[in-house]
């Protein structure tokens, strides 16, 4: 099966794959969008894609007859999905699409019974699972246990790679952190075992609170607190952060950033990703209209990292 998301760059499509099941990764309800396409090509498939992925689908799948796209139920918008594929026509092109919704399941199932292979971030960081303890990991610093349960983040993906290594090269001591959309707590903990002061995290899956807080303890940290809920659960909090950590689909965070904004005290840092390199300029246009300016830009198999200041 082959799953794939889109960009655009320097305007050319081409695909970028990915773990499905790292994207589709909990119980949350999720569409499923098919396009029927006829004649089906890849340049056509490619362009409905990427038309399909500013309207805010995560995920793609090639069928026989199209390909299938996967939005999350609370971001799926049909007057939006339609006026994105408005300017794709071509003689003789014929296309359309339904949307039902998909069965309730753990995408990671299958992922979690086999568990994932050790991955060290520079010499400093190691991440694994219970069922792959490395024999070396007292040789690192910050040694952290992750078990995955029907959550994102384990630092096998890109965007969560470059997060903790940034991380890693900031004095995070004495901070407060914001952990946003925290999946399996990976990056509430990492930034706990550098020393910040408090982390707040959340998500809007029940599932990845209670993993965020399962892996917490696992990692003997104390200071970290979970959530289930949106950026809303943030809007009236009077605490301020120094640092806001945002490993979330591009959408998201262009909707949610002028609340990161509001919460972060001044000369706060904002690390961003999860979104492609071509999806860059407007994350960092949109910070630039709330007074943030990019201190740095990185990326990683096209997936791409911002660090912002206030």
């Amino acid at each position: 099966m082959q799953i794939y998301g889109k960009t655009l760059n320097n305007n050319r499509y081409f695909p970028i794959f990915f773990n499905f099941a790292l994207k589709i990764n909990s119980i949350m309800k999720y569409l499923v969008a098919k396009f029927i396409v006829n004649p089906k090509t890849e340049d056509v498939c490619d362009l409905i894609a990427w038309a399909a992925g500013e309207a805010g689908f995560e995920s793609f799948e090639e069928t026989p007859d199209g390909l299938n796209g996967y939005i999350q139920q609370q971001l799926y918008d049909e007057d939006l999905l339609k006026s994105c594929l408005q300017d794709i026509v071509f003689d003789g092109l014929s296309y359309s699409f339904e949307v039902s919704e998909m069965e309730d399941r753990n995408w990671n199932e299958t992922w979690e019974d086999i568990g994932f292979e050790p991955i060290a971030i520079g010499s400093q960081c190691i991440i694994f699972d219970a069922k792959h303890i490395p024999d070396n990991k007292d040789d690192f610093d910050m040694p952290i246990q992750i078990d995955a349960r029907q959550a994102f983040g384990t630092g096998t993906h890109e965007t969560t790679r470059m997060i903790v290594q940034q991380m890693l090269s900031m004095n995070v001591s004495e901070m407060d952190v914001l952990d946003c959309g925290c999946g399996t707590g990976i990056l509430s903990i990492a930034a706990s075992k550098l020393g910040a002061r408090s982390v707040f995290a959340y998500d809007i899956d029940a599932w990845s609170v209670r993993n965020t807080e399962l892996n917490a303890k696992t990692n003997d940290v104390h200071n970290i607190t979970a959530a289930e809920g949106d950026a809303s659960i943030i809007a009236g909090h009077e605490q301020k952060y120094d640092l806001v950590l945002a490993n979330i689909n591009r959408n998201i965070l262009l909707n949610d950033m002028p609340v990161f904004a509001s919460a972060m005290r001044h000369g706060a840092k904002l690390i961003l990703s999860g979104f492609y390199s071509a999806d860059a300029g407007m994350l960092i246009s949109k910070a630039g209209q709330l007074g943030m300016k990019c201190l740095k830009q990185t990326s990683d198999n096209d997936w791409t990292m911002l660090v912002m200041e206030l």
